[in-house]
């Protein structure tokens, strides 16, 4: 594994910091769209996932859209390149200035999510004397089987529009001349690597379309959102997530109508396996029935381990011991949470190693925070590698 990073020039930079392969990202997209293969298909990249300006302008550079969850997403899709009509916009509480951002933009579609949301966004446009186009976000009610945090679709969630007040959601939609309800939008959690929530989807989604046509209810796009998982366990053997599965599923499964666009928003499975956390062990502290490696970041840098219980693999990519021991690997911050692993098998460690937490692309970099008066995290790419050289 040594042999994988630039060990040597990681010793120069200070400790933490994220790593991205921009190598792997590039080859990850290609696949991705490779995988598509269908004009119909559209990819958009979930900026929530990392907005890191590099990752955002090889987005940009594939012809992938953008999944926006805030206005600052936004102006950020937009200096990357990436054209207001491959825009759309989700999320609960889109505040004033930022619809009215993203009607100033004209971007492709607003998810939205509530009754009320659709009120606002309809009176906003008629002041602005724009046309909003919207999708309605549904709740199908499929259970995801992931971590209660990051599932999305069941009625009780705060996302979404549940599907007894879908037809109240239409009307009100259909009251407002300055929106246009252009499709039907559903996100199910996220982390999925067992597929047959995505097929339940499906059935949902066609008997929805097949409703709403009996109406005279006809949609110009459906928009299934992301929630393809990856390997986090194997991230050597398997850096790039299962494509052609996941795409094959809507192919199949989900009638499109003539002429209907299918939408995806992916993040995790994007960039998830390019990032890696670099940091330094500290200290190596023996307990009564522990050994605790005690490294330089912390929950501030990598919240998801404390917010989801979330596995990375874990590599010490300095030691040059052939023997393992097992270790609690712990960061610095005053909280028992503050925790990377629980007895995970490293080569012997010493102060001063470096570790390296695996496949922390997605949600790493984008959730560090400043608790403690921490410092951020620096990042840096392959890129830098090669002028380097």
């Amino acid at each position: 594994m040594r042999g994988s990073f630039p060990v040597e020039q990681f010793k120069t930079w200070s400790t933490p910091f994220y790593y991205y392969d921009l190598e792997l990202l590039e080859h990850t997209l290609s696949r991705a769209l490779m995988s598509v293969s269908d004009v119909s298909f559209l990819i958009h990249y979930a900026l929530k996932a990392n907005a890191h300006a590099q990752i955002l302008s090889r987005v940009s550079r594939a012809n992938l859209g953008a999944d926006c969850v805030s206005g600052n997403e936004i102006l950020a899709a937009l200096a990357a390149g990436i054209a207001p009509a491959r825009i759309l916009f989700a999320g609960v509480g889109k505040a004033d200035w930022e619809i009215e951002l993203a009607l100033q933009h004209d971007i492709a579609c607003f998810n939205v999510e509530s009754i009320p949301e659709i009120q606002v966004i309809g009176e906003i446009a008629a002041r602005a004397g724009k046309t909003a186009r919207i999708a309605l976000r549904v709740n199908p009610n499929v259970n995801a089987h992931t971590h209660h945090y990051i599932t999305t679709g069941l009625t009780e969630n705060k996302f979404g529009i549940p599907l007894s007040a879908l037809s109240a959601a239409i009307d009100t939609s259909l009251h407002y001349p300055h929106l246009s309800l252009e499709g039907i939008h559903a996100h199910i959690g996220s982390q999925i690597v067992e597929f047959s929530p995505f097929k339940d989807l499906c059935r949902v989604l066609n008997d929805l379309q097949d409703s709403m046509a009996a109406c005279g209810i006809y949609l110009k796009h459906i928009n299934v959102g992301g929630g393809l998982g990856i390997n986090y366990e194997h991230p050597n053997h398997h850096p790039v997530a299962d494509f052609e599965a996941y795409f094959r599923i809507f192919r199949e499964h989900l009638h499109l109508r003539e002429g209907q666009k299918l939408h995806f928003e992916l993040g995790r499975s994007l960039v998830a396996a390019c990032g890696t956390l670099i940091t330094k062990v500290l200290y190596v502290k023996e307990g009564e029935q522990k050994t605790f490696a005690i490294v330089d970041a912390a929950m501030t840098d990598l919240l998801r381990p404390a917010l989801y219980q979330a596995y990375h693999r874990i590599e010490n990519i300095t030691s040059v011991s052939t023997e393992a021991r097992v270790y609690d690997v712990v960061g610095p911050v005053c909280e028992s949470s503050d925790l990377f692993a629980r007895d995970f098998p490293l080569a012997t460690t010493c102060r001063g190693d470096l570790l390296a937490l695996r496949s922390t692309g997605a949600y790493g970099e984008a959730m560090a925070s400043g608790y403690n008066l921490r410092a951020l995290p620096t990042s840096h790419t392959s890129e830098e590698i090669f002028h380097h050289k």
